[in-house]
């Protein structure tokens, strides 16, 4: 009998989406067509050194990095001997970008992953991509279910937005493949397929968030992922920007948090997140036993205005 994939497996369970997004304020993409391996700073041209000093800077900065590549491009022998483009890319929007060929040209990368970007510096430059960036995880050597999920929404959305949609490794959440990740802003979405994806993208860059996709903001942690979702899902439609949080306190399992709105949003309003955990089950394609990973539920105050 044929295990069903983690994707298939979590949509049959109803998975809860919300707060699943992984933390994170900075992003290091680097250009890459690969093939890319498990880990994605093992892939080709990466020395092993480079990429343990890439990694431990991103830890060190709340950052991710991230390789990406055009979704018609294949193979560790694309683009040869080329430039690729490297950026970093701050949640505020600044951005500074340059290009490698050989893996010690990522030395001028990891100094900007660490300094940040610098000020004022939100324009792409000639060899930038212009944001938003629409990073559509297809690592399939990951999980499977990223690229068989993954490449027919890259598809979908670059066909929609050919100089914005991008294939990524790894963004966490294998089992919501497909997945999105919105770059500057970190807005996440998942179990998406390609007609979702571009109505749910179409929305997001005219000011919508989706919430029945939305797996979280990465600028935060997930019980205040949680709280925001909840006072969209309640108040919305609305813009990332529309939502932002106040005081945070937590007891136990519970955390209490100060939502600050904008627009049609109430101005404050108080959400109690209460964290459970769901039964044990097989969350990923590669897991060798089942986990229980984090549900987290809402209650909205009466709200201030």
């Amino acid at each position: 009998m044929t295990t069903p994939r983690c994707s298939t497996s979590a949509r049959q369970r109803g998975d809860p989406l919300i707060g699943t997004a992984a933390p994170a304020t900075r992003w290091l993409l680097v250009e890459h067509p690969g093939g890319w391996a498990p880990v994605a700073l093992d892939s080709d041209g990466i020395s092993p050194d480079m990429a343990d000093r890439l990694h431990r800077a991103a830890l060190s900065v709340r950052g991710r990095v991230v390789l990406v590549r055009r979704p018609v491009e294949r193979g560790a022998g694309a683009r040869r001997g080329a430039w690729r483009r490297w950026g970093v890319v701050d949640l505020d929007g600044r951005q500074q970008w340059g290009t490698w060929t050989e893996s010690d040209d990522l030395r001028a990368a990891l100094a900007v992953l660490v300094e940040g970007p610098a000020h004022g510096s939100h324009e792409p430059g000639p060899a930038g991509l212009p944001p938003p960036l629409l990073l559509v995880c297809t690592h399939g050597r990951h999980d499977i279910c990223c690229a068989v999920r993954g490449r027919p929404v890259a598809l979908a959305l670059a066909a929609r937005w050919p100089d914005q949609a991008w294939e990524c490794t790894h963004i966490g959440g294998d089992r919501f493949a497909a997945n999105v990740l919105v770059v500057p802003d970190g807005t996440v979405y998942g179990s998406l397929d390609p007609e979702s994806a571009v109505d749910v993208l179409e929305r997001h860059l005219l000011g919508t968030v989706d919430t029945e996709h939305l797996r979280g903001f990465s600028a935060h942690p997930p019980p205040v992922q949680a709280a925001l979702a909840a006072v969209l899902r309640a108040h919305g439609p609305a813009a990332v920007g529309d939502v932002r949080p106040g005081a945070v306190e937590m007891t136990a399992d519970d955390w209490r948090v100060e939502v600050l709105g904008a627009g049609e949003v109430p101005a404050r309003t108080e959400v109690t997140v209460h964290r459970t955990r769901q039964p044990a089950a097989r969350l990923t394609c590669r897991a060798e036993s089942d986990a229980s990973a984090f549900v987290w539920t809402t209650s909205l105050a009466d709200r201030h205005d």
